[in-house]
């Protein structure tokens, strides 16, 4: 069995920079991801928002920032993790090849946008369709854009997009929105903005990148086109809370409630990251989350006479 300082699971710009933290600290670290090392930022074809890049892929940054944090002797395994507990003092983390022991973990194993599920959402990801406006908004400007939601956030995001966007459909499956009234004037008082009520996307389509969607009225079953050249999907967020000690304190969304150090509940467990709620969800904001709790484990080994 492999004992760790440190166990952190999930290797995007969270986890990758609590191990380059904890590395340079001298603490043997092991980072846990399951697929590839980057996370949500893999999924991005272009990054214009991160310090010190005008310009850079999703995967190149992912890769020097992995290449970093082993620059320093942090190890990264691609291993799918199924349970966490605590035995004896220490925190036992179980994968599907492994089983390995830590003084201190910390959780940063992001989440998922909820997709919409429908043929080409898949195939032009990073290509037109997207789920931050944060990040993909100026590549859009002054062209056409659907932005697929009810909510805070659809509306919130699509009020943002028209800094951009020369027109800005929003398409939602009811007929009154759910977003918070002031959102709701803000937004139907905007001239760049057109509601498409009662309507849900089919599939989208494009040769290379984002062309058109398809939807369907849901009460009259008539199909039509739209031309877009983004779509931008905001029907929820799904963090990856539930596969962690049953312990932990979640809020109603299922993040995990953390404090200003990135301690949850669970002595000895911090959190960063999009696994906990963030108003904005960005590369900087994980970033940071996973340096203070990488600091904040370092102090609590310290703390337990672990180091």
């Amino acid at each position: 069995m492999e004992r760790y300082y440190i166990i952190i699971v999930g290797g995007g710009p969270a986890g990758l920079t609590a191990a380059l933290y904890c590395a340079r600290a001298k603490l043997n670290t092991l980072v846990l991801e399951k697929k590839m090392p980057g996370g949500q930022i893999l999924n991005t074809e272009r990054i214009e928002n991160c310090p010190g890049f005008d310009s850079i892929s999703g995967l190149e940054l992912a890769q020097r920032m992995e290449q970093h944090a082993r620059k320093f002797g942090a190890n990264i395994k691609l291993e799918e993790v199924k349970e966490i507990h605590s035995e004896k003092g220490a925190k036992v983390v179980k994968t599907t090849q492994g089983v390995y022991h830590a003084g201190a973990v910390i959780l940063a194993a992001g989440g998922e946008p909820r997709w919409l599920g429908v043929p080409g959402e898949k195939e032009l990801l990073g290509k037109g369709v997207s789920y931050c406006a944060l990040c993909d908004g100026p590549f859009f400007a002054e062209q056409t854009i659907a932005v697929v939601g009810g909510g805070d956030a659809a509306v919130g995001e699509a009020i943002y997009l028209t800094k951009f966007a020369g027109k800005v459909y929003l398409i939602h499956r009811r007929n009154s929105l759910r977003a918070k009234k002031e959102l709701q004037e803000e937004l139907l008082n905007n001239p760049k903005v057109e509601v498409v009520w009662d309507s849900v996307v089919e599939n989208i389509e494009g040769k290379h990148t984002v062309e058109r969607i398809m939807l369907k009225n849901v009460k009259t079953s008539k199909n039509s086109p739209l031309e877009v050249s983004g779509v931008f999907i905001y029907i929820g967020f799904v963090p990856n809370s539930n596969l962690f000690n049953k312990n932990l304190e979640l809020d109603e969304r299922g993040y995990i409630k953390t404090d200003y150090k990135m301690s949850t509940s669970v002595e000895g467990v911090f959190a960063a990251g999009d696994i906990r709620f963030q108003l904005a969800k960005q590369i900087t904001n994980a970033m940071s989350d996973g340096a203070t709790a990488a600091i904040a484990a370092e102090a609590y080994l310290k703390e337990k006479g672990l180091v």
